[in-house]
Order: structure tokens, then C-alpha cells, then sequence
């Protein structure tokens, strides 16, 4: 089975939730495939984080009664029959456990997406790194769109943008697949004078938001979205040339 295949299967590897059949197949592709292994990592290493003690939070002092108040003012309205005050106790701490599955959840919910964005310009650069280290950087060696798009497209459940910048100092030399956030992805690459760009699309929804950079382990790393699509862009290439390559693929039709 190739990474296509075994890529869906990695989170539920991680969850526990493979069937034992399923589960040797993928252990024997990961003992031969680093790119999967690297996905698994990294997925046990945020469940790991998610599970420290770092994302537990002690309410303030008289939070909880605030909350309980509050709680019990809005689904109990004052024209509302009271229960009988022998069930007051059970009321109480019905509303009282209602309240903080509530605040639990909304904090959790802003720990994961912290989390995954910080998250995927990590995963970018891994993929990176692995890729020019490695012999996979390119596995569609073009500077062709009508060539290269068509090869992405055959493998991927969406067509990426292909374009060839060589008129603007960046030329497209080939592309491969990769997964970045558990999802597959097109990796276009590109040149700069002697320097390796990998640029990552995928879908996205929402709108278009102007290129944001980061600095991770010596690389730079930007960020754009745009034409419905999430363009995260890896190289050791300087920022300013970075963000200029993002800019110019936001404005491509």
C-alpha cells in the first residue's frame, strides 16, 4: 500500500480505532515510510501536549459561583416555578456541572486551535527538511503547469493552481504529494538563485488573508490564503523574498 492509501489511516492509528488487520499493514508501511512515520509523531506528540498539565486551568476564586449564578439566572427565568427544596441540591449541581462542561469546552476549543496553528508552519517545515535531506523533493521534475497540474490533480481529491514564475526570478522545477495537517496536499517547487522553495496548497474556506511569516528552526516560513486556497511556503530563503513569492501568487487569477 502506498501513502495515499495509508495516509487517511495514520489518525486513526493514533486514536486506537484500526481493526488489528488494518493496524499491521500500517505499522509495516511506517517501518519503510518516513514521511507517514513523521505524520504519526506528530500527531502523538500533540495528543501528548493536549494531555499535559500545561492546558489545565484552575478557576479564580468565586468564578465558579459566578458562573453557577449565571447559568441558573438564564435557564430558570424568576417567573419559573422553583423545584421543591429537597431537590435544590440536585439543581444546584446539575446547573454547577452544566456550567463548567461549558467553560471546559470553550477552552479547549481555543487550546486546539491555537494548536494547529502552530501546529502546521512546524509540519511545513519538517516536510521541508525531510524532502531536501532526503531523495523525494521532486517527484514531477517540470517547469510546465500543463504538465505538472494535471499530474497533482490525478493523485489529489482537488486541482491545485500551478504556475510557472520564471519571469519574476522564481522558477517552478517540479512538484510531489505531501500531507500537511493530516490532509494531502500539492508541494509545488520552486527555485530562488540556489535556494529550494517548497510551496504547500490545499483547500481552504474563508477568506483571503495577506501573507503572514514566521522564523522556525533557521527557516522562514509564510503564510497566505487565497483563490480558496491555503498556500504555506518553507524555504531558507531570506523573508523579504519569501513574502514577495506569496504576494505574487495572490495576485495570480
Amino acid at each position: 500500500m502506498n501513502c495515499h492509501d495509508m495516509s487517511p489511516l495514520v489518525a486513526l492509528y493514533c486514536d486506537g480505532e484500526l481493526d488489528p488487520t488494518r493496524c499491521l499493514e500500517l505499522e509495516k508501511h511506517l517501518l519503510g515510510c518516513a514521511r507517514c512515520a513523521s505524520e504519526r509523531d506528530a500527531l502523538l506528540a500533540l495528543r501528548k501536549q493536549l494531555k499535559s498539565n500545561s492546558l489545565y486551568f484552575t478557576t479564580l476564586p468565586g468564578q465558579r459561583q459566578k458562573i453557577l449564578q449565571a447559568t441558573v439566572a438564564k435557564a430558570s427565568p424568576a417567573s419559573a416555578l422553583r423545584p421543591p427544596r429537597r431537590w435544590a441540591w440536585a439543581a444546584t449541581g446539575a446547573a454547577a456541572g452544566s456550567a463548567a462542561t461549558v467553560l471546559a469546552w470553550l477552552t479547549a476549543s481555543a487550546v486546539l486551535q491555537t494548536l494547529d496553528r502552530d501546529a502546521l508552519p512546524v509540519e511545513a517545515v519538517r516536510n521541508h527538511v525531510r524532502a531536501t535531506m532526503g531523495e523525494h523533493l521532486i517527484a514531477i521534475a517540470s517547469s510546465d503547469q500543463h504538465t505538472v497540474k494535471p499530474w497533482l490533480s490525478a493523485r489529489l481529491d482537488f486541482s491545485p493552481p500551478v504556475k510557472d514564475f520564471t519571469a519574476a526570478g522564481y522558477p517552478l522545477v517540479g512538484a510531489r504529494l505531501d500531507t500537511l495537517g493530516g490532509q494531502p496536499v500539492a508541494a509545488l517547487v520552486y527555485r530562488y538563485r540556489e535556494h529550494t522553495i517548497d510551496v504547500f496548497v490545499r483547500p481552504a474556506a474563508g477568506t483571503s488573508a495577506s501573507p503572514q511569516t514566521a522564523t522556525i528552526r533557521g527557516f522562514n516560513v509564510a503564510h497566505i490564503r487565497a483563490g480558496g486556497m491555503d498556500w504555506w511556503s518553507v524555504s531558507d530563503v531570506n523573508a523579504s523574498a519569501l513574502r514577495t513569492l506569496m504576494d505574487i501568487i495572490a495576485h495570480v487569477d
